[in-house]
């Protein structure tokens, strides 16, 4: 599994991180998501694809 991230989409809602806290952040001095874990085990793909479709700005793509 791949994730990457679209940063000129990304406006940092942070949705991303309450459904996969263990692979996405945003920084309290960011105004976009960092990927802690930009290929995390396939154990967080349910928990990774939930977060992209929550993504408001559907920035997140999962391979």
């Amino acid at each position: 599994m791949l994730i990457t991230v679209d940063y000129t989409l990304c406006e940092g809602h942070g949705q991303c991180l309450m459904a996969a806290p263990e692979v996405f952040d945003v920084p309290d001095d960011a105004e976009q998501v960092v990927v802690l874990d930009p290929d995390p085990d396939e154990s967080a793909r349910p928990a990774v694809v939930r977060a992209a479709a929550m993504c408001p700005a559907q920035a997140l793509t999962v391979d």
